[in-house]
């Protein structure tokens, strides 16, 4: 496995026998918690740098669709969620987590919009999109009486 598969199979996660997907934002959420506790801001620019690094490595591994293994988006957009998070809490993430598995599966607008590009943005793009909706539920949220546990 070369340089490029590596980086967009998420280290080897997207081989996964069976729902890489979500096999693979469940392994996101350690790494995000840990940079979160240490700064929201260090959370979104690995985000950001996951991104990057995930667009380089689709184009570069010759991907124009997305095929399953393909789980680097998975990462971004599950990062991209708990920044909608006000502090961490174990029902904060696992709503993040829900939210962006919901917006991922079922494509819903702009996220449907992207993944039908076919190329390394459409395959970064919806993902990226599922997280940022995600995460705007989750800020709204936090001005309602849940906004304790977000």
């Amino acid at each position: 496995m070369n340089v490029a598969r590596f980086v967009a199979s998420g280290g080897g996660i997207g081989y996964a026998p069976v729902a890489p997907g979500t096999v693979a934002s469940a392994a996101a959420l350690p790494v995000g918690m840990a940079l979160y506790w240490l700064s929201p801001w260090l959370l979104l620019g690995v985000a950001l740098l996951t991104i990057v690094g995930g667009v380089w490595a689709i184009q570069a591994a010759g991907i124009d669709d997305d095929p399953g293994w393909v789980v680097i988006d998975e990462y971004a957009g599950q990062w991209i969620a708990l920044l909608g998070l006000g502090a961490l809490s174990i029902a904060g993430v696992a709503a993040a987590f829900l939210l962006f598995r919901l917006f991922d599966v079922t494509k819903l607008g702009p996220v449907g919009w992207a993944d039908r590009r076919h190329d390394a943005i459409g395959v970064m793009a919806d993902d990226v999109i599922a997280g940022v909706l995600a995460a705007l539920l989750l800020l709204a949220a936090r001005w309602t009486p849940l906004a304790p546990w977000l």
